[in-house]
């Protein structure tokens, strides 16, 4: 197994998000917006905030990849590998809503080992340590904190919304929350914000870092296509999306369940 990242290299993750968050707020208000050919939305901040990762990310970590989603979108085959989402919900950063967030996963042996999501509007960065917890600005995140907050709210994506067209004669199990933000969607779950989340088509720079997140705190998962572990070297990741029900306790996954399958239908 490879080494975990010595202090040194944390310190350094933690400089270069601050270097990429001050830009993104910097931009925020200021953008004008490309469209990419699968349709989303991209700014030239999106662009420079790839590049600075993946170089700075080659300087800490020397001879482990980097997947990105605006870079290179193949499995590297390096045993320990970065993936990023420099900058998760450009349509909402685009459109001047200041939620949005930067989400980086160091992968080891084909699972997450170190995770990173920064929400630089709100200044709050959640980092999680393969078996070791999470924490949110250097405070422990704990379930039971989860579960004292009690939401009753579930996000879903904007194309799991289709479930209750699927659905039209139950009642769905939860205020429903759309954020905009798939990593946000997910690390929601994890922190007591939503009791649940459905995302329909997330790539792996969506999930990546909140899926570490989710692990740590106990949080349930049911994969309802691909499972994101152990992807092979080479493979493309473009195009493949890893559907999935994330929820803050096993009876509120079960409830959730039967949404989750009817995005698989039709």
């Amino acid at each position: 197994m490879s080494n975990p990242l010595t202090s040194q290299q944390l310190d350094r993750v933690h400089r270069l998000i601050d270097q990429v968050a001050e830009r993104q707020r910097n931009d925020f208000g200021h953008i004008v917006s490309d469209i990419k050919p699968d349709g989303s939305l991209i700014t030239a901040c999106d662009r420079w905030s790839d590049a600075a990762f993946v170089q700075g990310l080659e300087e800490i970590a020397p001879g482990e990849g980097v997947l990105s989603e605006e870079g290179s979108q193949e499995c590297p085959s390096s045993r320990a590998y970065w993936v990023v989402d420099p900058l998760d919900g450009t349509t909402n950063f685009a459109a001047g809503i200041p939620y949005w967030a930067i989400s980086i996963a160091r992968f080891v042996d084909g699972e997450p080992s170190e995770a990173f999501l920064d929400i630089p509007s709100l200044r709050q960065r959640i980092v999680a340590i393969r078996g070791e917890g999470a924490w949110r600005n250097h405070k422990r995140l704990t379930p039971e904190s989860r579960v004292a907050a009690g939401s009753a709210c579930v996000s879903l994506c904007s194309r799991s919304i289709r479930v209750l067209q699927k659905r039209p004669d139950q009642s769905f199990p939860g205020k429903i929350r759309l954020l905009g933000v798939a990593s946000l969607n997910l690390v929601s779950v994890a922190m007591g914000q939503t009791a649940g989340a459905l995302e329909a088509t997330p790539k792996i720079w969506d999930l990546a870092a909140a899926w570490l997140v989710l692990t740590e705190l106990g949080c349930p998962l049911i994969w309802l296509g691909p499972q994101p572990a152990h992807l092979q070297p080479g493979c493309d990741l473009s195009e493949m999306g890893f559907p999935v029900v994330a929820a803050g306790s096993q009876k509120q996954l079960e409830r959730l369940a039967p949404w989750g399958q009817s995005l698989l239908k039709g």
